[in-house]
């Protein structure tokens, strides 16, 4: 009897919104739950970098790394994808839509090196992301579930979607592209916060639509899967935690897809930077999980559907090609200042 209050005080005091998120993450560390998530994080950390050495030893034309191994660049770089990951996983998106573009800029690496770096890191911590959240209690993986089912949809709806953009890419300039995905996520964004206490009817139909169009997406631009499937969830009647569990598992498989299509064509020149973006972004999955664990449902939504609303208008206002204009504006303005 004695331990059975013990237990039930103890998961009192860990959900109650009384006692500091740190507070009762260290406290869940003790109750089992960050320890789950510990083990999680320890057990992708061995695979990914098994995996990684393995590609290297066998790579059949070895070159200069990109990144040294351990210098301060390496450590830089994987706070950055520590960050970046830590913003997608909880909320759904901005990975890949924020650390690519980055990396490009302040290192000025090759594009066909950091592409499969982010897809490698992407695998890894989509597919440990869900396993994370179902840890945390986010998210139901067992064989019958919805939530997987939903998942295993939506990759594959990927897969065809990924097809479709390549037959008819040539045909789409990327000024038209972009404003189409801007407007997309952005009235996806507007319709989240809008309805934020709404509840949609599930559909199946919303959610193969948004599994092709989402990829399609991304296989024409490389950008808009996590706020259209994160956003397109919530609106096809899937509760925001579950939500972001599976949006990680389906870009886990869609990523998968695309490192056997790089390591086929022999395109994976380095990993140094892979090693980078995975070791960063793996560290920041513990924190995910129990993160969507502590926050409320309207909470969420409400986050969720403001920053698919700023991503959906960064998008528009690159399309039309103000971001030069706003960004000179800026420094004006600081200059001025």
């Amino acid at each position: 009897m004695e331990g059975n209050m013990t237990a039930e005080n103890s998961n009192a005091v860990l959900n109650s919104p009384r006692i500091p998120i740190y507070l009762r993450f260290w406290l869940s560390l003790r109750f089992g739950v960050v320890r789950k998530l510990l083990r999680v994080w320890a057990f992708t950390l061995i695979i990914t970098f098994l995996t990684l050495f393995l590609l290297q030893h066998f790579h059949f034309h070895p070159v200069e790394p990109v990144v040294t191994l351990w210098s301060g660049q390496f450590f830089i770089i994987a706070l950055m994808a520590l960050l970046a990951e830590y913003v997608d996983s909880t909320l759904g998106m901005g990975y890949g839509t924020t650390l690519t573009p980055l990396i490009l800029l302040v290192f000025g690496f090759d594009p066909l090196v950091v592409v499969p770096a982010v897809l490698i890191s992407e695998l890894s911590t989509g597919i440990a992301g869900a396993i994370s959240h179902r840890e945390a209690g986010n998210l139901d993986l067992s064989r019958k579930s919805i939530h997987l089912k939903i998942g295993v949809v939506l990759g594959v709806c990927s897969m065809m979607g990924a097809v479709i953009a390549v037959m008819v890419a040539i045909n789409i300039s990327k000024t038209a592209l972009t404003l189409f995905i801007g407007s997309i996520v952005f009235l996806v964004g507007l319709v989240i916060v809008l309805a934020r206490n709404r509840m949609f009817r599930f559909s199946w139909p919303k959610i193969f639509g948004l599994g092709l169009v989402a990829s399609f997406n991304k296989a024409l631009s490389g950008g808009g899967y996590g706020p259209l499937v994160m956003g397109g969830q919530l609106l096809s009647g899937v509760p925001g935690k579950p939500a972001i569990g599976i949006t990680s598992l389906a870009e886990g498989l869609t990523c998968l897809v695309g490192v056997i299509l790089f390591v086929i064509a022999g395109k994976f020149t380095d990993l140094s930077l892979a090693l980078a973006l995975s070791l960063g972004a793996i560290c920041s999955l513990p924190f995910c999980a129990y993160t969507v664990r502590q926050v409320t449902q309207n909470r969420l939504v409400s986050i969720i559907g403001c920053l698919t609303l700023v991503l959906g208008l960064t998008t528009l206002i690159k399309g039309l090609g103000w971001s030069d204009e706003l960004g000179g504006a800026f420094l004006r303005l600081f200059g001025a200042a």
